[in-house]
């Protein structure tokens, strides 16, 4: 069965960091593009990065470009995020995505079902 599980979260105070996992099973993880979404209760949920199938491109929410990093390693179908200068606005639900989409426009997609950040003094 298809299976996202992610790993890594907890608690932090301002200015740390986390690293955070996303190990997959049962689809073919190296032709999907790989998400980090985040959501608070009464808020929308948000991107906060994306890589594509190849690694070769990127995409993060301004509100942590420059702090967070997003990368995979196809091999071991897992695919990571790492979360430096953390800020209280970070706290969150993050959750892992993985999205195809095929030459007729199909979209396949799989959620994990989160783990909690909280940053706080």
């Amino acid at each position: 069965q298809v299976q996202l599980v992610e790993s890594g979260g907890g608690s932090v105070q301002p200015g740390g960091s986390l690293r955070l996992s996303c190990a997959t099973s049962g689809f073919g993880f190296s032709y999907y593009t790989m998400s980090w979404y985040r959501q608070t209760p009464g808020k929308e949920r948000e991107l906060v990065a994306f890589i594509t199938n190849n690694g070769l491109r990127t995409h993060y929410a301004d509100s942590v470009k420059g702090r967070f990093t997003i990368s995979r390693d196809n091999a071991k179908s897992t695919h990571f995020l790492q979360m430096n200068d953390l800020k209280p606005e970070d706290t969150a639900m993050y959750y892992c995505f993985a999205a195809l989409v095929n030459q007729r426009g199909t979209l396949t997609d799989y959620w994990g079902l989160g783990t909690q950040v909280t940053v706080s003094s």
